[in-house]
Order: C-alpha cells, then sequence, then structure tokens
C-alpha cells in the first residue's frame, strides 16, 4: 500500500517546533506530517535539501503511514543524551538534566579542540562515569582527527571515549584513519552511508566499526533493516531531529535489529520546547510503541499559509523525481 499525490498533499500538516537551545543552528523545527491507513508519517528532510537529498525521507514518511509494523524484539530502548556545541557551562549542565537515567552522552565537536576539551571536560563534571560518543560531521582532515582522537582520549575521555562518529568525510580517510590511529577507539559512520548514492553499494571494510542508521534519511524501516543485515556492523539508531512520529519510527527499527549493543540517539526530542506528543526517558530508556499526536499542539504548532505552501510545492517537486525513477 502507498499514498498518491492527492492523497499526501491533502493530509499534508506542518509544524515549528520550538527549541530549548540552538541545535544545527536551529532553533524552531520545521516538519511535516502526512497520514495514512497506519497514521502519521513524519517527512522531516531540513530545508536545505533538494529534491534527490529529500526523496528517501519522503518514502520513509509513506512507508510509516502506510504499513504495518512487526512484532518488536524489544519494549525498551537505551538512549544516550545529546550535548550541542555549547561553550557555556551553565547549559550543558541543565542540557543534561533533560535526559534522566541516561549514562551515554553524544557531545558535538569540531569547533576547535580547545573548545571541544572544555566542552567534554564540562560533561564529564556532572557525568562522571557516563560514556561518551563525540560526533564531528566529517570535518576533520585526517591529520586532525589523529591529533584530536589521541588528544581527547588522553586529556578528558580515557576510556569513558565509547566512540567517534564521522571523524572525516570520505571512505578513503576513513580507511587511512584506522590504520594511523595509535588509540583503541571505535569509529562510528554516519554521512558515509546516508548521503551515498547508493548506500548498499560502499564497502565499509576497515572504515568504520558501527554503522549510523537513521530512519527517514535511509528511505524507511525496512531499507534501514536491509542495510544492516547488508553491512554486518554493531549499529546504533539515531534521530534526524524528528517530532515525536518519527522519534517512534526510530524506535520500532531499534526494536526490530537482532542485536542492539549500544544506546540510541533517540531522545533529541529534550531539544524541543514542547513535541507534537508524549515520549518520555525513563530510567535511561524510551518505550517502544505509538506515541499519539495530540490535535491541539498540531494545531498550535502549524506554520503559516506561507510556509504551508511551500512544503506543498517542495513535495511536489520530489514526487516528479520519485515518478521519473
Amino acid at each position: 500500500m502507498s499514498l498518491t499525490l492527492d492523497e499526501v498533499l491533502s493530509s499534508l500538516q506542518v509544524v515549528a517546533l520550538p527549541m530549548k537551545t540552538r541545535f544545527r543552528g536551529l532553533q524552531t523545527r520545521e516538519t511535516a506530517l502526512i497520514k495514512g491507513a497506519a497514521g502519521w508519517g513524519e517527512f522531516a528532510a531540513f530545508t536545505e535539501y533538494d529534491a534527490a537529498e529529500s526523496l528517501p525521507w519522503l518514502n520513509s514518511a509513506i512507508e510509516c503511514a502506510t504499513q504495518s509494523l512487526d512484532r518488536p524484539l524489544r519494549e525498551l530502548i537505551p538512549v544516550n543524551a545529546t550535548v550541542p556545541a555549547s561553550d557555556d557551562e551553565a547549559e550543558i549542565e541543565k542540557i543534561l538534566s533533560w535526559y534522566p537515567g541516561v549514562n551515554t552522552v553524544k557531545i558535538k565537536v569540531g569547533t576547535g579542540i580547545k573548545e571541544d576539551l572544555v566542552r567534554i571536560a564540562r560533561v564529564r563534571k556532572y557525568l562522571p562515569k557516563a560514556k561518551l560518543r563525540v560526533d564531528v560531521n566529517g570535518t576533520w582532515s585526517v591529520d586532525e582527527a589523529v591529533f584530536n582522537i589521541r588528544t581527547i582520549y588522553g586529556e578528558v575521555a580515557g576510556e569513558y571515549l565509547e566512540y567517534v562518529e564521522q571523524p572525516v568525510a570520505s571512505i578513503e580517510e576513513l580507511r587511512e584513519l584506522k590504520q594511523r590511529l595509535i588509540v583503541d577507539v571505535k569509529i562510528a559512520g554516519d554521512e558515509v552511508l546516508r548521503k551515498a548514492k547508493d548506500p548498499f553499494a560502499i564497502d565499509l571494510t576497515d572504515a568504520i566499526d558501527i554503522l549510523m542508521l537513521k530512519v527517514s534519511p535511509l528511505g524507511g524501516l525496512q531499507r534501514s533493516l536491509q542495510l544492516a543485515t547488508h553491512h554486518r556492523l554493531p549499529t546504533v539508531v539515531s534521530s534526524a531531529l524528528e517530532s515525536v512520529v518519527g522519534l517512534s519510527y526510530g524506535l520500532q527499527l531499534a526494536a526490530q535489529l537482532p542485536e542492539l549493543e549500544y544506546a540510541c540517539g533517540l531522545a533529541t526530542n529534550s531539544l524541543f520546547v514542547e513535541d507534537l506528543g508524549e515520549l518520555a526517558i525513563v530510567d535511561g530508556a524510551m518505550r517502544v510503541g505509538t506515541h499519539l499526536v495530540e490535535p491541539e499542539r498540531l494545531e498550535r504548532f502549524k506554520v503559516s499559509p506561507e510556509r504551508l505552501e511551500w512544503w506543498r510545492n517542495r513535495i511536489k517537486e520530489i514526487w516528479r523525481l520519485r515518478e521519473a525513477q
């Protein structure tokens, strides 16, 4: 079962969710919901993405809205806290308080090694026993990555450094980095997979240790499961800053993986002032299930008619590309 373009556009709801702190340069997160036989699906491709990059996100939303789900293999998914690139100690302390019971923290780095070390040290001050992940978004060169990872490990993180996410941009750079690293730290791949023209065709051998799966940009739950099976690496499921709808779908992915060794980055709704529905962290975990959208919130956060029309035109453009493939 799928949806027609008319069905997508007739059910389209677009909201702007205010954020507690700036993340990815955003203070407000615009996202779109569409409705099908299975409920809501979320189309959350960032507004700067072109039609080609946005197409998998729309496919994921349609799948979520139309397809029934298999029985989950687990009911609770451990999650990590997410700390943006903030240099404000009071803000970091406040952000960590939004994640009750969490013992794993993902920290955005890449703003400069001195600032990164201070940020990591501040997280450790408030959660000294937490596992740490640093996310570079591919901004380091190989030389920088070798130096910075050694420095982070040696000066502030030590054995608590669980992995470094996307330290460099390309497969070739990741392989070179793995050869040159002199500290025993795992490397996770995110952009190298989800921004690939064909994520099934890339060879991740000797490049990464952990696979990051984000259900929306990878084209849906079924495709994400297929990628996990294909690449046969330990997996972390993470969000793309979606609302409760997209996060619930990410939880379903995490619940259907045969093995789940790591906490997942699915608690980013903690960064919103208010979400479209309730999805709480309890003792460091989130419960798998259907988390309902509150109609009052959907109405309260809806965008202007001009922004709604912008999203409608965007979907029409993506749909033309979808039909051409």
